[in-house]
C-alpha cells in the first residue's frame, strides 16, 4: 500500500517523549486536615509518581502553615471545612501559581470560602460529577455532603483533575501525563476531539475530489502519535505498520463516504463530515482504551483496524438500502449524531481549517499550488455558505 503522507515528516512532528520525560515539574499539595479521608487518600495516590523529574511536596494544615511556592508549576488544595481555604487559594494565585481546589464537599467548601470573603473560582473547584456519586442527582446539595468517593466517583474525579491540569499547565502537559497516570486519558481525549472536529471540517469544506484524504490521514496519524506519547509509548520509524493501518482506515472510510454521497447527494455534506468525525473518534478512542489497559505500541494497528472496520460497516449499511429514501433514513440514523456534533463544532473554525487543509495538501504535493490558492478562496466562500445553512437550521 502506498502511503500518501511523508512518514518521516509525521514522526518529526510527533512530540519528543524523551524531552518531556526529562522536563522537571513541581506540584505543591496542601491538605486540609478536615477533608474526608477518602479524598485525601485519592489525591495522595493520584500524585504519587515514579518520575525522577517530578517533585511533589505536601503540607497538612492547620498543623503547618500554608506558604505559596512561587516556583511550583501548580498547586492543589484538598478542601474540607477549613475557613481559610479560599484565602489560601487566593494567595497561591497571587504568587503566579495555578491552584486546583479538590473536594467532595463542593457546596460547603464554596459557601465557606464565600462567607470568608475569598470565594473559590468556579473553574478551580474540582469535584466528582454528581451523577457518579449520587443515585439521585436531585439530592445534590451541601446537606448531603461530603459525597462518598465511589469507584465511579473516583474515575470522575480523576477525569476532572486531569482536564484541569492540561488546561492550566499547557506548556508541560505531556510531562504531567508521563508523570501522573490520571492526566493521560484527558490529554488523549483532547487530541481525539480536536482531530475529529478538524477532519469533520475538512469533510465539510475541502471541495477538490480526493484532496481531503492525505490531510485526514496525516491528522489521524498525528493523533495516534499524540495518544501514544501521552502513555509513554514512543512511535519511531519501525512503527510504519501502525501508520499504514491508519492510512488503510482513511482509504476505507473515504471510499464509503464517496459512495454514500453519490447515492444520497442531498446528504453529502453531512455524510462526509460524519465519516471524518466518527471514523477519527472511533480509532482514537480504541487506541485510548487499548493503552488504558496497559497495551503496548506493537499491537496498536490491530486495535485501530477493528475500530475502523466498525465505522466502515455502519456507514456502508446505508449504501445498501433498497431506495434513496431508505438510504437517507439509514444514513441519518447511522451517522446523524456524528454529523450534528461535527457540524456544531467544526463550522465556526471552517475557514481556517479550509486554508490550513488545502495548504497542507499543496505542501505535500497532493494539490498544485496555483490550484490550492484558488481552492482555498472557494473553500472559504463555501465555509460561509455552510455556516449560514447551519445558522438557519439551529434557529428552526
Amino acid at each position: 500500500m502506498q502511503i500518501p503522507v511523508d512518514i518521516k515528516a509525521v514522526i518529526d512532528e510527533a512530540t519528543n517523549i524523551d524531552e518531556a520525560r526529562a522536563t522537571p515539574i513541581s506540584v505543591s499539595i496542601y491538605m486540609d486536615e478536615t477533608a474526608p479521608g477518602d479524598v485525601q487518600a485519592h489525591v495522595r495516590q493520584a500524585f504519587a509518581s515514579a518520575s525522577a523529574h517530578a517533585r511533589v511536596s505536601m503540607v497538612y494544615f492547620p498543623s503547618f502553615p500554608v506558604v505559596a511556592a512561587p516556583d511550583a508549576d501548580m498547586a492543589v488544595i484538598v478542601a474540607g471545612l477549613d475557613e481559610h481555604v479560599g484565602a489560601y487559594a487566593a494567595d497561591i494565585r497571587a504568587a503566579g501559581v495555578p491552584v486546583m481546589v479538590v473536594t467532595t464537599l463542593p457546596g460547603l467548601a464554596a459557601e465557606i470560602a464565600e462567607a470568608s470573603g475569598h470565594p473559590i473560582l468556579e473553574d478551580d473547584l474540582v469535584s466528582p460529577a454528581i451523577d457518579d456519586v449520587l443515585a439521585l442527582p436531585e439530592q445534590a446539595g451541601s446537606e448531603n455532603e461530603p459525597y462518598s468517593l465511589t469507584i465511579d466517583g473516583a474515575l470522575s474525579l480523576n477525569k476532572r483533575m486531569g482536564e484541569w491540569v492540561i488546561e492550566a499547565c499547557r506548556e508541560k502537559r505531556l510531562a504531567f501525563a508521563l508523570a501522573f497516570r490520571f492526566v493521560r486519558k484527558p490529554l488523549s481525549l483532547e487530541a481525539v476531539n480536536a482531530t475529529a472536529v478538524q477532519n469533520a471540517g475538512i469533510g465539510l469544506v475541502v471541495i477538490l475530489p480526493g484532496a481531503d484524504l492525505p490531510i485526514m490521514t496525516l491528522n489521524q496519524a498525528k493523533m495516534l502519535l499524540q495518544i501514544a506519547a501521552a502513555y509513554g509509548q514512543p512511535m519511531a520509524v519501525e512503527r510504519v505498520k501502525e501508520l499504514a493501518a491508519v492510512v488503510g482506515g482513511a482509504f476505507a472510510c473515504r471510499a464509503v463516504a464517496r459512495q454514500l454521497v453519490a447515492f444520497v447527494p442531498a446528504l453529502g455534506w453531512a455524510i462526509k463530515a460524519a465519516i471524518g468525525y466518527s471514523g477519527t473518534v472511533a480509532m482514537g478512542r480504541a487506541a485510548i482504551e487499548y493503552f488504558e489497559g496497559d497495551g503496548k505500541i506493537d499491537h496498536l494497528a490491530e486495535v485501530v483496524g477493528r475500530a475502523r472496520d466498525k465505522v466502515v460497516l455502519v456507514a456502508d449499511s446505508a449504501r445498501k438500502q433498497p431506495s434513496v429514501a431508505a438510504a437517507a433514513r439509514a444514513a441519518a440514523a447511522k451517522v446523524g449524531h456524528a454529523a450534528s456534533a461535527a457540524a456544531s463544532n467544526a463550522v465556526p473554525a471552517a475557514s481556517s481549517v479550509a486554508a490550513s487543509a488545502v495548504g497542507a495538501a499543496a505542501s505535500a504535493g497532493a494539490v498544485p499550488k496555483p490550484a490550492a490558492k484558488a481552492v482555498t478562496s472557494a473553500a472559504n466562500r463555501l465555509s460561509a455558505s455552510v455556516s449560514n445553512r447551519f445558522g438557519r437550521g439551529s434557529r428552526a
